[in-house]
């Protein structure tokens, strides 16, 4: 049987001298494995393809995160902290209402649930890792990898949401690695998990019955060790093969 295309957002990143395009492998292969789906890279190169010549060719998207941020003038602030990525923020806003309007499901990790929030005309709070918050949402900076998502923190699902229904509890304990959020939640945007502070870390829409569902966390890391993240992928993959939201409860355990 042929496995649903997920087209999986890269990044202009500096590669010595030249720029390449990077998608980190934990985004494609939890993905790959855990939705069971084939992968498509699209560059975030607005100037030489348009979202719609990928939006055409792929059954579902995956945003992933990034080092960079969103760049502030997308969402009507006047400064930000970069590093910037505007190929980036262009390729993927444009991906997103693309995908909406061809009735193809749309997810998000991280950076990617930034960009559908700003999409949808939320705006973005840049003070969440500071370390002088009752909760920051950043380890300290300087530690490794496995330090670094090792910072983690409880969610509070939201009642008879996609993510409650999925997993049938009302809680998860998930990774913290980011120092940006949602602000003002967008237009048609429902909130899926807050974190205890109440900072918006998952939301869900069906605009037009397109399913858009989306995460602060990172379910792609060391997904093979974390049953709540192969869940989150396990609704990918359901989605992608036509599925409703509506349809998905109780199917993962955590």
């Amino acid at each position: 049987m042929t496995r649903p295309l997920l087209g999986i957002t890269a990044c202009n990143r500096p590669f010595g001298e030249e720029s390449a395009q990077v998608v980190i492998d934990r985004y494609m292969e939890a993905a790959m494995r855990h939705a069971d789906a084939a992968a498509l890279l699209i560059p975030a190169r607005p100037d030489l393809m348009s979202a719609r010549e990928a939006a055409t060719r792929i059954d579902g998207l995956l945003l992933t995160g990034s080092p960079s941020n969103v760049g502030p003038e997308r969402y009507g602030d006047a400064d930000g902290k970069g590093p910037f990525d505007p190929a980036r923020d262009e390729m993927s806003l444009a991906l997103i209402e693309v995908m909406i309007e061809l009735g193809k499901p749309v997810f998000g990790i991280c950076r990617g649930f930034q960009e559908i929030n700003v999409a949808f005309g939320g705006t973005l709070d840049r003070a969440l890792g500071d370390a002088d918050r009752a909760l920051s949402h950043h380890s300290p900076d300087g530690v490794p990898l496995d330090a670094m998502f090792a910072h983690s923190h409880d969610v509070n699902l939201a009642r008879d949401g996609v993510l409650a229904r999925a997993f049938g509890r009302d809680s998860l304990k998930v990774n913290s690695v980011h120092f940006q959020g949602v602000k003002r939640l967008g237009a048609g945007l429902s909130v899926e998990a807050t974190a205890p502070d109440g900072v918006i870390e998952a939301v869900s829409a069906s605009p037009g019955g397109t399913p858009v569902l989306a995460v602060q966390w990172h379910p792609e890391w060391q997904t093979d060790r974390d049953a709540s993240s192969q869940g989150f992928f396990g609704i990918m993959g359901r989605t992608l093969r036509g599925e409703a939201f509506a349809a998905q409860q109780a199917k993962e355990g955590a």
